[in-house]
């Protein structure tokens, strides 16, 4: 196997496992400190415009104009609208009301949480994928925005089924199992979609990323960190992602 290709699987898969960091945060925590929540998903948000405005779109512009990379922008925005219309999921320590409920609906709502994040995830696996095909470097650093996405999202799955079940092992397995959507998502698109890869198609795909980038952040992480009541936090962490990636980039041109 090509190793770009192995190296992209790799990235990837750090990417999508990194769900079992949250995993072990959750387990490790008894309570979830929801100012870490909200900066880090702030952080995360501002990390995602970042690399889809200085470099994804940029490039999608450069290979296709502006009108055809638009459409495949908007056409990945509304992919991941209609994924999350059907399939939504939530954050632990979103709805405080958590704390509540019995144990059977907590550990329902742990592996609702952990399907949800799966079917997230596997698009996100793809992009990555793509993006680390085209320049490793840019490929790295759309795998670390995802990875720091994916640890709360790894915190939303353990915490619940622990709380529910008592079985740390248990807890870990489903976040584990949460996060390896995204090195399928990678597979799939090794096997079946990147021998019709030209630099059109690439043009469509890195637009598209952006896209996708843009809806996770508008849709899901600034609404949710600002739910937590730190009303200026998630804007400060946000300018602090996108100014991070922003110098990153700078850096590995």
């Amino acid at each position: 196997m090509d190793s770009q290709i192995l190296k992209a699987l790799l990235i990837t898969s750090i990417a999508g496992l990194s769900t079992t960091i949250g995993s072990v945060i959750g387990l490790i925590f008894k309570r979830e400190s929801t100012k870490f929540m909200a900066f880090v998903l702030g952080f995360t948000a501002g990390v995602m415009v970042g690399i889809s405005f200085f470099e994804l779109f940029p490039l999608g512009l450069k290979e296709l104009g502006f009108l055809k990379a638009g459409i495949a922008f908007i056409i990945g925005f509304l992919f991941m609208f209609i994924i999350d219309y059907f399939i939504p999921h939530e954050y632990i320590g979103q709805k405080e009301k958590i704390s509540d409920q019995t144990d059977k609906k907590l550990l329902r709502t742990g592996l609702f949480v952990a399907i949800g994040i799966g079917i997230h995830n596997f698009p996100e696996g793809m992009a990555t994928f793509y993006s680390s095909i085209f320049n490793v470097k840019v490929g790295i650093a759309i795998a670390v925005a995802i990875a720091i996405h994916n640890i709360p999202e790894g915190i939303a799955v353990s915490a619940p089924v622990f709380k529910a079940t008592g079985n740390r092992r248990k807890a870990f397995l489903w976040s584990f199992l949460s996060g390896v959507a995204e090195p399928i998502g990678a597979i799939i698109t090794a096997l079946f979609l990147l021998p019709f890869l030209n630099a059109t198609i690439l043009g469509f795909i890195l637009s598209g990323i952006a896209g996708i980038m843009i809806f996770i952040s508008l849709d899901e992480l600034i609404p949710i960190s600002k739910s937590y009541g730190y009303s200026h936090l998630p804007i400060l962490s946000f300018v602090i992602g996108m100014s991070v990636m922003l110098l990153s980039l700078i850096l590995i041109k």
